[in-house]
């Protein structure tokens, strides 16, 4: 891959390299949400953010943090105001970037814009830009493609702002090695625990210690109030699996959009690279320029030699040890004069000396695939699914308000719904009011509707509810459960465990803190050490952050030292370290550079905290809390 001049934009650096307000937290996948609308949450100088827009960045949040914590993932952790304000807070900063970026008059090419689409991997269909799948993305977000790629111009606009920002991020070398440093330091050790089991023989409860902790934590013996329930889903995708495409269909459309199926020439070409930047001295350049042609010269003296030239003098990292290969390439994929060289050569011919943002190429020509069009058989798939997609968002717009009526005037049963749309009825385990086991339905929507008086005491549907876009659930109780209190002497056996470990954990730390006091005087001791063992600051598997903690908090001025550290789980442990190894950061080590991007990133991280807190003073920011606060997830 010629990745110098095909990936290293300095947009696509800035979006994929740093962090992104839309496309690195969201994925290109955010453009598929549909925008709320109505009310206020708070507002940026003279923009107004909606309910429906703080609404979709919950939902956006929430999607995110059920792809990563899968079936762990509970909605009742972004239900508090301190998620909520969190979450607040991106989108007031989105709206502060937005405004700083419009009066700095900052903008994307139409070429910059091109780039970046035709490269985004959920754009890509085996390795190349797909036509279909960005269409289709376009219309599942319910834009035009200048619509879509307006409001994708302006968050890449906010990308430079923020580029600009985070890149100033500086990080000294001493610092860098001084961290490096810290890393790679080992201690040898060796431990000993003491668990509160030990100690549980000696727990006394007082008589009344179980009667007043269950009285003191009642909540905590309670049954949640639990229901079953039936639902059903109309979506775009169970409609469109009930609709069918003839082959005329196909063959009508295929013949009607004869430019959709066009396959653009490719090029395969190989080059070698002699980087040049702008700025370079009369003198560098003069080098570059002298070194180009002495390339080009023995090239076309020896056109088979090229790809051994290549190897051993092009600097573009991704090609050279191919011999410079490039692979095929169509117009679009390369800089604007690379690629005017690349199709202007004829099959085996070697360029002039070219020159771009990157240097200086020189280019060979070895295979042409010409435009052509994609056969009827190998689209047949995609027109049928976009045809059949398009037919089912037809009928969904219609479907919606109908399967909406109906669960509502008919709010016996899901039967006619089920039958008139030839749905598919599911039914669930039990469902706590928190949303525990609400699976499909953990929409907070769906739940509070379940645990309402119309649901459970009136016996009705659900309201339809969007749970997605283009997806609605009813749903109706089958069972209910109200919340129960547990006995006392159902929980005293329990209560009584609880309570005795925590005591003789209590003993395990005092019998651990005494041998540690005698150990620091020179007191013998007998304590069963275990085998020693090397630790850094990264940790090991069997120590627990705090034992990291208390490890690296000895003094090294003498050794053996011991320290301490408590688990809430597995108890007390006491530690001895015998032995401290610092190795020495040699001035090549690959570590430094690492660690000095990472800390010029935190740098440039604080740099952007500090900017955006400057925006705040500059355009007025007022926040609902009252809406904030009262607000549920959607």
């Amino acid at each position: 891959m010629f990745d110098t001049v095909r990936n290293n934009k300095k947009l696509a650096q800035i979006i994929l390299g740093l962090v992104s307000l839309t496309f690195a937290f969201f994925g290109i996948e955010a453009y598929v949400k549909s925008p709320g609308a109505g009310g206020e949450v708070a507002r940026v100088g003279k923009i107004r953010v909606s309910h429906g827009e703080f609404a979709e960045a919950q939902r956006n949040q929430q999607d995110r943090m059920r792809e990563v914590l899968g079936k762990q993932f509970d909605p009742k952790m972004l239900d508090n105001p301190e998620a909520r304000r969190a979450v607040l807070e991106s989108v007031i900063n989105q709206k502060l970037l937005a405004l700083e970026a419009s009066g700095a008059r900052l903008g994307v090419s139409d070429e910059q814009l091109r780039d970046f689409i035709s490269t985004a991997p959920a754009l890509q269909e085996n390795g190349k830009f797909s036509s279909a799948k960005y269409d289709a993305l376009v219309r599942s977000r319910g834009m035009s493609r200048e619509g879509f790629e307006q409001t994708l111009r302006q968050d890449l606009v906010q990308q430079q702002l923020v580029g600009a920002i985070t890149e100033s991020g500086f990080s000294a070398r001493a610092l860098a090695e001084h961290w490096v440093a810290l890393q790679v330091e080992e201690r040898e050790f060796a431990q000993v625990q003491i668990k509160p089991e030990q100690f549980v023989a000696q727990v006394k409860l007082a008589p009344d210690a179980v009667q007043k902790h269950y009285e003191a934590n009642r909540a905590q013996f309670e049954t949640p109030e639990q229901v079953k329930a039936e639902f059903v889903t109309l979506s775009l995708d169970s409609l469109m699996h009930q609709i069918s495409v003839t082959d005329d269909e196909i063959k009508s459309w295929y013949d009607g959009h004869p430019d959709r199926y066009q396959q653009a020439e490719e090029r395969r070409a190989s080059h070698i690279l002699i980087p040049l930047s702008k700025d370079a001295s009369e003198a560098d350049q003069k080098a570059a320029r002298d070194k180009a042609g002495s390339l080009l010269k023995a090239a076309r003296a020896n056109p088979g030699d090229f790809a051994k030239l290549a190897k051993e003098n092009s600097k573009d990292p991704g090609s050279a040890q191919n011999g410079g290969d490039l692979g095929f390439f169509a117009r679009g994929a390369m800089v604007k004069p690379f690629e005017d060289a690349a199709f202007a050569l004829k099959v085996n011919e070697i360029s002039d000396v070219v020159q771009s943002d990157f240097g200086l190429h020189i280019i060979k020509l070895a295979e042409i695939k010409p435009a052509k069009s994609r056969p009827i058989e190998e689209v047949r798939g995609e027109i049928a699914d976009e045809l059949k997609r398009a037919a089912a968002g037809r009928k969904y717009a219609e479907a919606a308000e109908q399967f909406t009526n109906a669960v509502y005037e008919q709010a016996d049963s899901l039967k006619p719904v089920i039958e008139k749309f030839k749905l598919t009825a599911q039914t669930t385990d039990w469902i706590g009011k928190a949303g525990q086991g609400a699976g499909k339905l953990s929409n907070p929507k769906v739940i509070a509707a379940l645990f309402g008086d119309d649901a459970i005491k009136n016996k009705r549907n659900t309201e339809a509810i969007e749970i997605a876009p283009n997806t609605l659930v009813s749903a109706r109780v089958l069972e209910h459960k109200p919340a129960a209190l547990r006995s006392l002497e159902e929980v005293r056996a329990d209560i009584e465990k609880q309570l005795t470990l925590v005591e003789a954990g209590k003993l395990a730390q005092q019998d651990a803190a005494a041998r540690l006091e005698k150990l620091r005087k020179g007191e013998s001791v007998d304590i069963a050490w275990s085998e020693a063992r090397k630790i850094t600051r990264n940790g090991m598997p069997g120590v627990s952050p705090e034992g990291v903690r208390s490890l690296f908090k000895v003094s090294p001025d003498k050794l053996p030292a011991y320290a301490m550290a408590e688990s809430p789980i597995a108890g007390t442990f006491l530690y001895k370290v015998t032995a401290i190894n610092k190795p020495a950061i040699k001035p090549d080590d690959p570590r430094l550079k690492s660690a000095q991007s990472q800390l010029a990133q935190a740098s440039g991280g604080a740099e952007l905290d500090a900017y955006l807190a400057a925006l705040r003073t500059r355009y007025k920011v007022e926040v609902n809390l009252a809406a904030l606060e009262a607000r549920q997830q959607p």
